[in-house]
Order: C-alpha cells, then sequence, then structure tokens
C-alpha cells in the first residue's frame, strides 16, 4: 500500500491557493494518486443573520463561483493527467477541511487565501487546518506572497 493515496487539495480561487493546487496536482502525478480539490463556501458569515433573499441570492452567487474555480482546477488536473474529484462544502473552511480529511492521506494547502488580513503570519484558515488536521499538512507558498 501507498503512504498517500489520496491527496486533498482545499482552494479559494487566489492566486495563492491555485499554486498550491498545481503544486497539489503535481504531486499526484508524480506519486500516482488520485486528488480531491474542495471550495468551502463559508458560511459561518450567515449564522446569526435570519434567511432572507439577499442571503439566499448571495450564497447562490458564492456556490457558482466555487463551481467555477473547481472546473478551472478540473481542467489543470486534466491537462496533468491527474485523476480529480471535486467537492463543494458549505460552513467554516477550516472544519470542513479538516473533516473531509479523514478520508485523505496529505493535504496540500496555501500559505493564504483571498484575504490580506494578517499579511505576516500564516492564513487563519491554514493555521487551524495544520493544527487539526488527522493527517500530514504541507504548506506551499507562493513566491511572490514572501515580498509582501
Amino acid at each position: 500500500m501507498k503512504e498517500f493515496e489520496r491527496i486533498l487539495i482545499p482552494t479559494d480561487g487566489s492566486e495563492s491557493a491555485l499554486f498550491a493546487v498545481e503544486k497539489g496536482i503535481s504531486l499526484a502525478k508524480l506519486l500516482k494518486v488520485s486528488a480531491h480539490a474542495i471550495y468551502v463556501v463559508d458560511t459561518a458569515a450567515f449564522a446569526s443573520v435570519p434567511p432572507d433573499s439577499l442571503i439566499v441570492d448571495l450564497e447562490s452567487i458564492l456556490e457558482s463561483e466555487a463551481r467555477r474555480i473547481l472546473e478551472k482546477v478540473r481542467d489543470m488536473a486534466k491537462n496533468a493527467s491527474v485523476e480529480l474529484h471535486t467537492h463543494i462544502f458549505k460552513g467554516r473552511p477550516a472544519d470542513e477541511i479538516a473533516d473531509f480529511a479523514t478520508k485523505n492521506d496529505l493535504i496540500v494547502i496555501s500559505t493564504r487565501g483571498k484575504t490580506r488580513l494578517g499579511r505576516l503570519f500564516l492564513g487563519s484558515v491554514t493555521e487551524d487546518v495544520v493544527h487539526h488536521a488527522p493527517c500530514p499538512v504541507m504548506v506551499i507558498r507562493k513566491p511572490e506572497d514572501k515580498k509582501e
């Protein structure tokens, strides 16, 4: 049995995340294993807001964005001849990633995502994943990130 058979690659579509996706796909190809790309629609911000059409519309827009980003990731994997499965979850990103990681052997994640808060620190989602993941985590920094 291989040490790694399934690689989990979370993404939010940011440049840094797509760089990590590229590295995760390359690793999957090198190891001849499958990859699972996930996008988590962060619904935590809506948790205390009563549901109305505006929130439903916003959630629908975010899901459409998730599908668009995962389609791009699917194309990247197809071009590399890597078996890739895509998943969309709703919830708190770090929790959903850690929960899904129980079915995977390795997480490949970027140092930061779309938010620019905390430029000097590891992204909060990534930090939470590193501390709570049930499997090894490979954190990828896009070279330009070190200049910020």
